[in-house]
């Protein structure tokens, strides 16, 4: 079931040409410093926003604010299954989050 949820994830990834999958046990996207991305044990894909925006989608796709590993995380809202089926919408928002980290400072 991981294995298959998995899947989905790198193939939402790959959609998204500037930036790669990393982690081998902890699958995740990360640039400029920050991760934006996160696929947990769970089999759960969380994307990270800014607050405003973080807000505004958790509202909109009626979910929540992303935990992994028992910890919240900030930032981070919970994409849930049922919009796993269109990865091309997927991909936009994925590619909203890395122009915010790149936005922020470098770490």
């Amino acid at each position: 079931m991981w294995e298959e949820k998995l899947k989905i994830y790198d193939a939402l990834i790959d959609k998204c040409p500037r930036f790669k999958r990393k982690g081998k046990t902890m699958p995740y996207t990360s640039a400029n410093g920050y991760m934006f991305s996160l696929f947990n044990k769970a089999g759960e894909i969380g994307i990270r926003f800014s607050k405003e925006v973080q807000k505004k989608y958790i509202e909109a796709f009626d979910s929540s604010i992303y935990t992994s590993y028992n910890a919240v995380m900030q930032g981070y809202v919970l994409i849930p299954e049922r919009m796993w089926e269109d990865l091309d919408t997927l991909a936009e928002y994925l590619n909203e989050s890395y122009d915010y980290v790149m936005s922020l400072p470098p770490k």
